[in-house]
């Protein structure tokens, strides 16, 4: 076995989801993440911990729904299984990997939408958890990030393997800032593409400083954002970066708001796709995060959310839940069954401020060498 994978099992296990001995443990682990799949489970059984094993493969979850297309059923019934599960566990941890980005692009979006509406229960008890999102470095997403194998690997290593309580120092500042603010304005001026000039409320909200840990508020591996809970959004925003929404590529979005609901979109490719996340319920035309990317080891985009919304000189917004870390005690924010981020390039051509005053220009923070006032 490659060390790399037991360091990044030791990440996962340690730092980020802090799991101690007698703690109850639900692992995910998807078609061809078996390696990492098995560090886990060994550092699991070396730290006390109780490990009960999922598979979760895209493929048996197409099958399934296929299924519940030709039975014609409408998912009204209980999760009563899985939302038990994840009510009795301490921690989750999902591996992701499969075999097939794409497993699920024959699903109709009805099919979909009605799922995860179902499962909102069951999400609830899972997010109730200390869980932690990750990846296994596998060819089908190398293959979708344009990568040779190795060189995927290496890029995934070396994003996961670092210096977490560094990083989570750098981004304080940025934490600092938005949980002082009141308004945040992001403004990108292109020649090839549509403006973005889109202000939102941040009055009240506590920023996460997302340093892949869940002592952090964190819960992706790897992370490297500071992300917040926006509302009263106004304007107009594109996103450059292409994404993939429900096995469907998705690129060129623009959406409009106005009293904080999205009342226009369209996209260069995928808008079918895109209708039918807003038209899930109603939380799904507002925003439910704003994000900060400031991991700078992520040096490319690679069609993956994961990565992708934490590199640096990156802005993203989502539609749909917000998380209650960046909540008031006793406060609910936007609620939703999605939650969908769209990734805007800020490295040119743009600034964002944090009650008129400008904390990042064309990428570059005022706290960095180079920013220009």
């Amino acid at each position: 076995m490659d060390e790399r994978v037991r360091e990044h099992a030791e990440v996962l296990v340690d730092w980020s989801a802090r799991v101690e001995d007698g703690d109850d443990v639900v692992v995910s682990v998807a078609e061809d993440a078996h390696e990492l799949g098995v560090a886990v489970a060994e550092a699991l059984g070396e730290r006390g911990a109780n490990a009960t094993t999922l598979y979760g493969s895209a493929e048996l979850s197409r099958a399934y729904l296929k299924g519940s297309e030709r039975g014609e059923r409408d998912f009204d019934d209980e999760q009563a299984v899985d939302r038990a599960i994840f009510e009795a566990a301490d921690a989750y941890l999902r591996i992701g990997g499969g075999r097939n980005t794409t497993a699920t692009a024959d699903v109709s979006s009805e099919t979909r939408q009605a799922y995860a509406k179902a499962r909102a229960d069951v999400r609830e008890a899972r997010m109730d958890t200390d869980w932690v999102s990750t990846v296994h470095p596998t060819r089908s997403l190398a293959q979708q990030a344009g990568m040779a194998y190795e060189e995927y690997q290496d890029f995934v290593y070396d994003a996961v393997c670092r210096d977490w309580e560094a990083l989570a120092d750098e981004m304080a500042a940025m934490k600092d800032a938005l949980d002082a603010g009141e308004e945040v304005r992001i403004v990108t001026e292109r020649d090839d593409a549509p403006d973005t000039d889109v202000s939102m409320s941040i009055a009240g909200r506590t920023a996460v400083n997302s340093a892949a840990s869940v002592a952090y508020d964190s819960h992706n591996l790897p992370s490297g954002e500071v992300f917040t809970a926006p509302y009263d959004t106004e304007g107009e925003a594109f996103f450059d970066v292409p994404m993939t929404i429900d096995a469907t590529r998705v690129r060129d979005v623009h959406l409009v708001f106005e009293d904080g609901e999205v009342v226009d979109f369209s996209a260069g490719a995928g808008e079918d796709a895109l209708a039918s996340v807003l038209d899930t319920d109603p939380g799904a035309r507002r925003l439910g995060e704003l994000g900060i990317g400031m991991n700078r080891g992520i040096d490319r985009f690679t069609d993956s959310i994961l990565f992708d919304e934490k590199m640096g000189d990156t802005v993203h917004l989502a539609v749909g839940r917000a998380y209650d870390a960046c909540l008031p005690d006793g406060e609910s924010g936007n609620d939703s069954a999605v939650h969908v981020d769209m990734i805007s390039d800020v490295s040119e051509d743009s600034r964002l401020e944090i009650d008129g005053e400008v904390v990042q220009r064309n990428g570059t923070f005022r706290w960095e060498d180079g920013f220009e006032d």
